[in-house]
């Protein structure tokens, strides 16, 4: 009994002391703190309308033309379009087939015409699967279970089951392509697949694809505590992926999204504790590390990780993130504040103050953009 009481006592003393360097690290930030002294952007220059960069104009030039192309009825340009990635680089097949989702649920009609002249395209199959998922989720909404009224529910459970049946006979069409293997794993959840049925299912996308980046957020989302998995599993299967995932993919990031939900159910609690809960966090940031600067999925994995590696107290790999962020600051954690923008900026400072940062000599400090005359 004598350990215990010492030993709780400990604990509440390092929580105690843990608070007030907290605390004295974020009066700092809020008065003394330069940003750009320290390789940061200046505060004037954040901006809370973006997680990072805008895509390059060329990307943006490319999407303005296929969305044209579809509201002309003219599917060929999204066909080539997700043909373009495919056998290659699944994960941007996927962003690509995303694309096409969110045309077809403004207009299905350019959709249905593809369907009509190539029936044995399986991508077109799978996109009218995503969007029988899509119109499924539309009438749950987002909440929690107990917040679904009864009769949504029951529609939305009726939904799923047709929805997986269509992505198999798409399948079919193409046997190495995953993006039907993705459209069932995310509509096993909603369709109460049980862990035998989910797994079959998981076995068919990671067989084409092992390190789906999609694919693997749906099914950590399975694996979860509020469908039909648990905190642990959860964890387990993030640790997984961390695990497995090949140098240069973002996958490792998957256990960042683990520890959002569990932050966002509130049971993050001593997670992030001690040097085994640190360790994962290492390993992400080390992965992260090797992915290539313009990735469209690393603005919101380094959010993450600065947020994450923080509450672990792995204040200098926050500070990399944060220097590595720039001016972005339209992402979660910080968009979950009134202003986005101050709790990023605490953030940052409170990061400079913890991992005992000097100030960068003048020339490399981040200059402020010339104004044109």
């Amino acid at each position: 009994m004598t350990y215990l009481i010492f030993g709780l006592l400990g604990i509440l003393a390092y929580v105690a002391v843990l608070r007030v360097r907290t605390n004295r690290a974020r009066n700092w930030a809020r008065t003394e703190f330069d940003p750009p002294a320290y390789g940061l952007a200046p505060r004037d220059r954040l901006d809370p309308r973006r997680a990072g960069p805008p895509p390059p104009p060329h990307r943006r030039q490319e999407s303005l033309a296929i969305a044209e192309a579809a509201r002309a009825r003219n599917w060929k340009p999204a066909a080539a379009y997700v043909e373009a990635a495919a056998g290659q680089d699944w994960d941007e097949h996927w962003s690509r087939f995303e694309l096409l989702t969110s045309l077809a649920e403004q207009d299905v009609g350019w959709l249905k015409a593809w369907r009509a002249a190539d029936p044995g395209n399986c991508d077109a199959a799978a996109l009218e699967a995503a969007l029988m998922v899509h119109e499924a989720w539309a009438v749950r909404g987002t909440g929690y279970a107990h917040e679904v009224p009864e009769e949504a529910m029951r529609t939305f459970r009726a939904m799923l089951p047709a929805a997986i049946e269509a992505a198999k006979r798409a399948s079919l069409l193409d046997p190495a392509n995953p993006a039907p293997w993705v459209v069932m794993v995310t509509a096993a959840r909603g369709a109460r697949c049980s862990h035998k049925q989910f797994e079959e299912l998981w076995r068919g996308l990671v067989e084409r694809a092992p390190f789906h980046y999609e694919g693997h957020w749906q099914g950590m989302q399975y694996w979860c505590a509020k469908w039909f998995g648990s905190d642990q599993k959860m964890l387990a299967f993030a640790k997984r992926a961390l695990k497995r995932a090949p140098a240069g993919s973002p996958l490792p990031g998957l256990y960042l999204h683990a520890l959002h939900e569990l932050e966002q159910r509130g049971t993050l609690g001593t997670t992030l504790g001690g040097e085994l809960g640190r360790q994962p966090v290492r390993k992400v940031a080390a992965a992260l590390a090797q992915v290539r600067p313009d990735h469209e999925r690393l603005p919101v994995l380094r959010h993450l990780l600065a947020h994450f590696a923080a509450k672990a107290e792995l204040h200098r790999i926050a500070l990399e993130q944060f220097r590595a962020i720039g001016p972005w600051c339209g992402c979660y954690p910080w968009t979950r504040h009134d202003d986005p923008v101050a709790a990023f900026e605490l953030a940052r400072g409170a990061a400079v103050r913890q991992a005992g940062a000097r100030p960068l000599p003048p020339e490399l400090r981040p200059k402020a953009p010339q104004q044109s005359r």
